[in-house]
């Protein structure tokens, strides 16, 4: 079993590209070590320098009403909730001048589907934005999107430039949960479907956007649809180029109506892995310390991911399903360091703004 998979690992790390089934092999069966070992190396070839990256920016919830009511969420509200909630304005910008006053260069704007909110209202929200701050808005998940387009019966070509025009820089990957109809429908069942979810980030990227992708993993997956998540992914890489970075992490269980038992630090460092693998074309792989903690992220670091993600000087929705996980900037670069790289803070796009320490 062993030796089957080490060939596998073998055929990539010579530049072959793993199918679907070969990932799940890996996933099920492949030693720890050398699969950590594997990705490691892919890493190395794809990041040759010493270094890991980290960005500065604030996760900002506008509301937390959302008529979506997914199963895995312990953040959402109804909309007849008396603790439901839309951020002022005085109270976003407060927030903004917080970010930018400890080096922010980052807003990741996001909320629940307001049935109330329109899309007048994003695009004042993000010209009010960049007419008083030089900052880049990373914001509005496909979900997000699509509700607008259904809401104002536009398509999502024209939704998607509106937003550009009034502010939007590029789009993160939230709402991408597992890329399967199967999965969706039993844990987000009125939430868009993969195809659609898809469909707004190749739009996005056909206009000139980038963007990430995201994986919720180890609720109701199985290991074949997990592989399969990263396969869409590879394959709209292909053809747009468009994604900048994947971005895996645990289901939070607690708080929630689908509860179970979440993913072990194993389960975390193998899917990871295995992500670095398959994702040959996809440039840049996150460490999750907000649903992992400092120390896995830092192991994660020998497993394929080369950035640790985010300050995320606030961040609710991970928060509101148990796990409190907070780690300053200060910790963030002792982790990378101890792990024998160069900490450097970069933008969106994955450029070098500042070098912390000594090159390793």
């Amino acid at each position: 079993m062993q030796t089957e998979t080490l060939k596998i690992i073998e055929r990539r790390l010579s530049g072959e590209r793993l199918s679907g089934t070969d990932g799940v092999k890996l996933l099920q069966d492949a030693d720890l070590l050398s699969l950590g070992q594997g990705a490691d190396f892919v890493r190395g070839q794809m990041h040759p320098e010493k270094v890991v990256t980290f960005v500065i920016d604030r996760n900002i919830n506008y509301t937390n009403i959302c008529s979506c009511q997914c199963k895995f969420c312990a953040f959402y509200c109804k909309p007849d909730d008396p603790e439901g909630y839309i951020l002022s304005r005085d109270a976003l910008h407060a927030k903004i001048k917080e970010t930018l006053a400890v080096g922010g260069t980052q807003l990741l704007i996001q909320g629940g589907l307001h049935p109330d909110l329109d899309l007048e209202y994003f695009e004042n929200l993000l010209r009010d934005i960049k007419e008083h701050y030089t900052i880049h808005v990373h914001s509005f998940s496909p979900p997000e999107i699509w509700d607008l387009a259904n809401k104002s019966q536009l398509s999502i070509e024209e939704v998607i430039r509106r937003l550009r025009e009034a502010g939007l820089d590029s789009i993160p990957g939230g709402g991408a949960e597992i890329l399967d109809d199967r999965v969706r429908s039993l844990i987000s069942p009125n939430k868009i479907s993969w195809q659609q979810w898809m469909d707004v980030m190749t739009t996005a990227h056909k206009q000139g956007m980038k963007s990430t992708a995201t994986m919720m993993f180890g609720h109701v997956e199985t290991f074949e649809e997990r592989v399969q998540h990263m396969i869409r992914v590879r394959e709209a890489q292909d053809q747009t180029g468009g994604f900048t970075a994947f971005i895996p992490w645990s289901f939070a269980p607690t708080n929630t109506v689908l509860g179970g038992e979440g993913s072990t630090g194993v389960e975390y460092l193998r899917t990871l892995a295995v992500a670095r693998l398959m994702l040959d074309n996809v440039p840049n792989i996150q460490a999750s310390w907000v649903t992992q903690g400092a120390k896995m992220a830092q192991v994660a670091l020998r497993f394929g991911a080369n950035d640790f993600g985010s300050t995320m000087l606030e961040e609710n929705v991970v928060r509101a399903a148990g796990v409190q996980t907070r780690v300053p900037l200060q910790e963030i670069i002792h982790c990378i360091e101890d792990a024998g790289y160069q900490a450097v803070q970069r933008n969106t796009h994955y450029e070098w703004l500042k070098a912390y320490g000594k090159e390793v």
